[in-house]
């Protein structure tokens, strides 16, 4: 399902946009850093969806473009059979950032699916917009295009937030296969919450603020959902949509960041709340994401805050796209993830079918998993309020110390990559988000071992099956 929030910088202590979120999704989840690449003319990838997926369509192939920009991203491994690895979005080197929300459509719209959709998904198009777009309008007219041309796999509908530090763009795709989308633009002054993603009110024509295909308007009208003459607005979540315009969860978050923008700028320390605070944020949280919209002197300094589950109960470390590893505790483990459990982990798996021997190297295995540790403790602080409050504590003190040390660090690197040396800035960059992100596991082991010697002494480990998360307005 997953969830995102962008923040305008006119409303901002920083001066800049922000936008956050995080993925809903019960499988593994990995830290990437993708290298700028060149692709043969005539190159293509595949797309779509599988006869074994929930709604199920056929993978094609579609023109793969000459260069792909190098980029952030976080994958996983299984969404209702869509093919992985899947990514919900990330940042790349032109500072486009991608989150991926979930956003059904009208029943009407899903039934009349074909079985045998074809085009982009959901994750190819989050993917190729972070591999393409050199600004979120671009990245707009990149998926545009592609639906026209390709089609659209849907598992229900979908939604994204495109941002730059420029604008940012809400795009709804639908269900139906019509090729139906629909682009809302947000600015320097709005704050926008999406789970699910939502567009209302829109022109009877395309303008600067809203974008739609020709046929959008027309759709409605020849499936007798909308009549011009009515002189009714078009009403885009009551037509193609669940109706229900913004949940309560997104209308309580936005309103609260609006009271703390009418007190006083808004702050990281608020940006980073509005994902982790536990009224929003629970098990379901995959992994949580921040990401400063600016334009750095270098594209090696463009970073994101990243949190391996929910940030409720997990810090965000800064991560950077100068990076050239990232940690193998951060990487893929075969902890969650969909198929692992019935292959062999064999080191010569060159030599094996790839159906029954693990995808995941024999290395990585050695590490810990970040994912695993960080979910010990968030199970065991939802079973007591005053673990997860000094959960809490802990990790907003280490996000404000780093946020104290980042300054540092990226001007470290500004002044080895103006010198011409970016081998030495991106060891830089490397060596310190490695030595944050392994500072963060060490604490989160400690606070594991601490919190479940006080639960299991106290005979308060939940065993019996009772919800552990707490009540959260989603």
């Amino acid at each position: 399902m997953s969830y995102g929030i962008y923040i305008g910088r006119n409303l901002t202590a920083d001066g800049h946009a922000w936008l956050a979120g995080y993925g809903d999704e019960p499988s593994s989840h990995w830290l990437e850093i993708v290298d700028r690449a060149d692709h043969a003319p005539g190159s293509t990838i595949t797309v779509g969806v599988g006869p074994d997926s929930d709604m199920p369509g056929h993978r094609t192939q579609i023109p793969q473009t000459l260069q792909t920009a190098r980029h952030l991203r976080v994958s996983y491994s299984y969404y209702l059979g869509v093919p992985a690895p899947i990514t919900n979005g990330g940042l790349n080197e032109h500072g486009v950032a991608v989150r991926d929300i979930w956003s059904t459509s009208c029943d009407a719209l899903i039934e009349m699916t074909p079985q045998d959709q074809t085009g982009p998904n959901y994750s190819d198009l989050a993917r190729i917009v972070i591999e393409r777009a050199r600004t979120a309008r671009e990245g707009v007219e990149i998926m545009a295009a592609l639906i026209a041309e390709h089609g659209y796999s849907c598992y229900g509908g979908n939604s994204h937030i495109i941002a730059d530090p420029e604008e940012a763009w809400v795009v709804i795709q639908f269900s139906g296969g019509k090729g139906l989308w629909v682009a809302e633009r947000l600015g320097a002054d709005d704050i926008r919450a999406s789970r699910p993603g939502y567009v209302g009110v829109v022109p009877l024509q395309p303008d600067e603020t809203f974008l739609y295909p020709d046929h959008f308007i027309r759709t409605a009208v020849d499936l007798g959902w909308y009549d011009p003459a009515s002189g009714a607005p078009f009403d885009v979540n009551a037509i193609y949509g669940d109706g229900k315009g913004p949940w309560e969860g997104v209308a309580w978050v936005e309103a609260e960041m609006r009271k703390r923008a009418e007190a006083g700028p808004i702050t990281f320390a608020d940006v980073c709340w509005a994902i982790q605070t536990e009224v929003l944020t629970g098990d379901t949280a995959g992994y949580g994401q921040v990401v400063p919209l600016v334009h750095p002197a270098h594209p090696d300094l463009r970073m994101m805050w990243h949190a391996p589950v929910g940030p409720v109960t997990a810090p965000l470390v800064p991560v950077f796209l100068g990076q050239t590893e990232v940690p193998d505790e951060y990487a893929q483990h075969r902890y969650l993830t969909t198929g692992e459990a019935h292959r062999f982990l064999d080191r010569r798996k060159e030599d094996k079918d790839p159906d029954t021997v693990s995808h995941v190297p024999q290395g990585i295995e050695v590490a810990d998993s970040a994912v695993y540790q960080f979910k010990r403790l968030m199970h065991l602080a939802f079973q007591d309020e005053a673990l997860l409050r000094e959960v809490w504590d802990h990790w907003r003190l280490m996000e404000a110390r780093l946020a104290e040390q980042l300054p540092e660090v990226l001007r470290s690197a500004e002044i080895l990559l103006d010198a011409g040396e970016t081998g030495l800035a991106r060891r830089v960059l490397t060596r310190e988000s490695a030595a944050w992100l392994a500072a963060g596991l060490e604490d989160c082991r400690a606070l594991v071992a601490a919190g479940h010697a006080r639960l299991r002494m106290r005979d308060a480990l939940n065993r019996n099956g009772k919800p552990l998360a707490p009540a959260q307005l989603w």
